[in-house]
């Protein structure tokens, strides 16, 4: 206890110096990551907690804070912490994945220093190692406006968070175990909300009021639907960009990905099913929480409200449907739709397909047939040290080939201010979500079938939505423009946890030759050293 007494005495003095200064305001945290029985779904299991929570601790902030994270691993096993949709601008030393940071060491600790620079929204931090995310360790992440800055609705009752996805009831390290051999993971056991399974959690409300829900899909293999029993969902923001205001009855969640919905309690004084099923699965799972209305007269009963099941066409629709609000502002007082990313010329264009080959007799995944294979050292500070034989550029080419897939370390090099087109194609039969780290893109086009230069034509070059996580439909592509605005060595990654850890990832470094503050932060001087790293200086 005396190393975390000195650690909170340190982010103090931090506090009071920062408050001297003027700088923009910090909050401090302090986590200590343990295991602990938990049961989800009614079977006992050993669970990641932090603080002794599962979920883990909300973390609220506002535009441009300072967060001082302080994570003691009190786990047996290394441990990493990442920060799903959380940009680090120009700052990839704290982005909490094996490519830019060494784990934190059995009974260490690390203090991530992140600021939520120019940016609102629904996100959520998660475990990044091996398939820790299996065992919990994740929790919400929101960024809220500031107060000078104009918000398109009005300020809900409360603001609820919803953490959904698949789980299973083996230890994280049979599930390793299991795709180490070669295999892949059996059927999710079931879904769970906020940590707990049927009917586990509730959500109380006042008749006649509006409350916002942040939903986001934590789960490690399946797509969900989302939806609440006899009300509507209006869709107000997707990772950090306000939406166009469109009603739902209900909405896709894919892997990684959030949305922020408006929910009025309109209906009859009682409880109703909020539900969770899972998409485009060979059986369908569900799970259910509780809208409570605090006058209720009547608890849920009865079977809870279907959803769509195997419907590709339907998604297909509702995606399309996702528009940004042009008029709205974000994280600035400027319009959304000052950014006119349809008339920016892109500089470069990248084809990535995903495949699923048998390398060396074992299951693996792969892009551009290239399957990714963790160094021994990350590659952040290879790069820094300037250690050869760790990584080499250009070791993933720009487009499908058709080749045989091997295995690499494989990462992609760009050039900073650079404007990317980038092609996601699926020509799989199951739903691929995909995730870039440091970045938001434009999602300019989604369509079944084959791209080729002429699906050009028919991109959304005007008001289509921003995020950093996006959905490819099976035997079909998804096109995006993204500004290639911030330094570092960044992760681009499938959602699904199995297919990441199978290879189905790669790093994008996007270089300024510039060596300065304002392009990129500098080496932090409490950085972990590791692997080939270990004997360089700070």
């Amino acid at each position: 206890m005396g190393d975390y007494s000195r650690v909170c005495c340190f982010m103090l003095v931090v506090l009071l110096v920062s408050c001297t200064n003027g700088e923009d305001p910090y909050r401090l945290y302090a986590w200590n990551v343990t295991y602990g029985d938990i049961y989800p779904l009614g079977v006992k299991q050993q669970g990641i907690l932090i603080n002794g929570q599962f979920p883990g601790p909300q973390i609220e902030s506002v535009t441009n804070e300072n967060l001082i994270i302080n994570v003691f691993n009190s786990l047996d096993e290394p441990f990493l912490i990442s920060w799903n949709g959380v940009q680090q601008r120009r700052n990839s030393w704290q982005d909490g994945v094996y490519g830019t940071n060494c784990p934190i060491p059995p009974g260490g600790n690390f203090t991530y220093a992140l600021q939520v620079k120019d940016q609102i929204g629904s996100y959520f931090y998660f475990p990044s190692l091996a398939l820790h995310k299996a065992a919990g360790g994740y929790g919400g992440f929101r960024i809220l406006s500031r107060s000078i800055i104009p918000v398109p609705f009005p300020p809900p009752t409360a603001d609820y968070t919803i953490l959904t996805g698949d789980w299973y009831n083996k230890n994280h390290t049979d599930l390793k175990a299991i795709l180490d051999r070669g295999s892949d993971l059996p059927f999710p056991d079931g879904l769970l909300i906020n940590g707990r399974g049927a009917n586990g959690y509730t959500f109380a409300v006042d008749q006649g009021k509006t409350y916002r829900f942040r939903i986001s899909n934590v789960g490690i293999t399946t797509s969900i639907n989302f939806r609440i029993q006899g009300h509507k969902l209006l869709l107000v923001e997707v990772e950090g960009t306000h939406t166009l205001q469109n009603m739902y009855d209900s909405l896709d969640i894919h892997l990684g990905q959030s949305y922020s919905v408006l929910v009025t309690a309109d209906q009859p004084a009682q409880d109703y099913y909020i539900v969770a099923s899972t998409r485009f699965t060979s059986r369908m799972l569900t799970t259910t929480a509780v809208l409570h209305y605090n006058n209720s007269a009547a608890t849920v009963s009865g079977p809870p409200p279907g959803g769509p099941t195997t419907q590709i066409d339907w998604s297909l629709e509702q995606a399309r449907s996702i528009r940004r609000n042009l008029t709205a502002s974000g994280p600035r007082p400027n319009p959304q739709g000052s950014y006119h990313y349809g008339l920016i010329n892109t500089t470069r264009t990248i084809r990535l397909a995903n495949s699923a080959p048998i390398i060396k007799g074992k299951q693996r995944y792969a892009v551009n047939s290239v399957s990714f294979i963790p160094a021994d050292t990350p590659l952040k500070l290879a790069d820094y040290f300037n250690i050869s034989g760790v990584f080499s550029l250009g070791s993933i080419p720009d487009s499908p080939t058709g080749a045989g897939a091997h295995l690499q370390t494989s990462v992609i090099a760009a050039d900073f201010r650079g404007y990317a087109e980038i092609v996601f194609e699926n020509p799989e039969e199951n739903v691929q979500s995909w995730h870039i780290d440091g970045h938001n893109f434009f999602i300019v086009g989604m369509e079944r079938g084959q791209w080729t230069p002429a699906s050009r034509l028919a991109y959304n070059l005007r008001d289509t939505i921003s995020r950093c996580t996006v959905q490819v439909y099976p035997k079909s592509w998804t096109a995006v423009y993204m500004p290639l605005d911030n330094v570092g060595m960044w992760n681009i990654r499938s959602e699904n946890w199995a297919r990441q850890y199978l290879g189905q990832q790669f790093y994008l470094r996007v270089f300024s030759a510039a060596n300065s503050w304002r392009d990129e932060y500098p080496i932090p001087g409490n950085v972990l050293l590791c692997g080939r790293a270990n004997v360089k200086q700070k």
